[in-house]
């Protein structure tokens, strides 16, 4: 197979670049897989791909530009010279711009590829049903969420062109089979980026580190946390440092900026800024805790299942996508109200006092993470396209059955 994959690639800034990079990590190890075409966004820096282990052939084909109006004549261009037998798309709803018509025109692509033959499976890692468009920085105006609301519908359809669209969430796919009528819905889990060995769930000499990592500024607020710690360190003797890891929404350019400035008579708080691919474990592994001080959630977390992977106790936000992936895929942790700062405080002060308490939430987390590595994301991925292919050579229609071994023994 030699399989395309469209999607932003480190190092981009793009939105969904990290799970990418995991994605190809995996595909090229893939017995099936003999080739690889990136189809990708444009940077000055060459792509990351430096792997330890030798795989299968890698083609690197920039092709578009984030907001730009040529996207679907650019990726069309270079499906068509690059002839690929399958074709899949790491998507959500903003991956080809912030501005509505270049995301619109982007997400027309599966459309095409549908039109042309080729097997297409995309990965839609947001729904818009499922997102706050207030808190994740949309819109606050409610007759723009109306109109966001039916063009995400509409854009929804185009992407429901794929012959497989796949979804992390359970709830993604009933609220899509529901509203769209459609049967091409697949839940393929996020799957977890590394599966390091066991660590030690020992932590370094000196102050608990107290960790956030990710895009901050809409509906990734650091007041709540900071507050929390101070918090905290008012009403007991807790030697903590806050850890602020990454950078600013797109949405919010100039939000951690702006914080530094809020916050800078706080002590020990720092901002590691971007995080390089080869600084993470060291990131995960020297903190206490990860929280996820969100306000709304926008989809699978890929720094949920980075905690997982390394071991980390976590305290999340109850609410939206980030309750149900826990249920499903067996990870644990604090829960805290979202609004409500001492409530943030009592979850982080529950672990960072209470040794076993912590270790015990970092083996259950890392026991989860192990269970869906994303070698088996993958394959399934890989099985799906099969499936697809004969359908196709055979002439009838797919009937996705409800999980990967089931169509295993129908079709493959």
């Amino acid at each position: 197979m030699k399989l395309a994959l469209v999607t932003a690639y480190p190092p981009s800034k793009v939105t969904l670049t990290e799970y990418a990079y995991y994605l190809v990590k995996h595909f090229r190890l893939q017995d099936e897989v003999t080739e690889l075409v990136l189809i990708t966004d444009y940077t000055e820096e060459p792509k990351d791909l430096e792997f330890e282990e030798e795989g299968c052939k890698i083609t690197v084909e920039q092709s578009w530009r984030f907001n730009s109006y040529t996207n679907l004549l650019s990726i069309s261009r270079t499906i068509s010279k690059t002839k690929p037998d399958a074709v899949l798309f790491n998507l959500q709803f903003l991956k080809f711009g912030d501005k509505k018509i270049p995301a619109a025109l982007g997400l027309m692509l599966p459309m095409y590829c549908k039109f042309k033959g080729i097997p297409t499976i995309s990965l839609l890692h947001n729904i818009l049903e499922q997102v706050d468009l207030e808190n994740a920085g949309f819109t606050k105006n409610r007759l723009l969420q109306k109109a966001y609301n039916f063009i995400g519908t509409t854009l929804t359809r185009f992407v429901l062109a794929s012959d497989i669209l796949a979804v992390t969430i359970s709830k993604y796919v009933t609220i899509l089979e529901k509203k769209y009528k459609a049967r091409n819905i697949a839940l393929i889990p996020h799957g977890s980026f590394e599966t390091p060995p066991e660590p030690s769930y020992q932590l370094p000499e000196g102050p608990k580190q107290v960790m956030a990592f990710g895009k901050f500024g809409t509906y990734k607020k650091v007041e709540i946390l900071i507050e929390a710690v101070e918090l905290i360190r008012a009403r007991s003797s807790e030697d903590i440092e806050i850890v602020i890891a990454g950078t600013d929404s797109p949405n919010t350019p100039g939000y951690l900026e702006s914080m530094k400035e809020k916050y800078s008579h706080v002590s020990q708080i720092r901002f590691t800024g971007y995080v390089a691919e080869e600084d993470v474990p060291s990131l995960f592994g020297e903190s206490a805790v990860t929280v996820f001080p969100y306000t709304s959630t926008t989809g699978s977390s890929g720094v949920l299942h980075q905690a997982g992977s390394y071991g980390n106790a976590v305290v999340l936000p109850d609410l939206g996508d980030l309750s149900i992936l826990v249920r499903e895929e067996g990870y644990i942790g604090e829960f805290f109200n979202p609004i409500d700062t001492t409530s943030l405080a009592d979850a982080i002060e529950k672990i960072i006092t209470n040794d076993s308490y912590r270790i015990e939430l970092g083996k259950t987390n890392y026991r989860a993470a192990c269970s869906l590595p994303m070698s088996e994301i993958t394959r399934m991925y890989v099985e799906y396209f099969k499936a697809i292919k004969l359908s196709k050579s055979e002439g009838f229609e797919l009937e996705l059955p409800k999980n990967i071994k089931e169509l295993e023994s129908q079709y493959i």
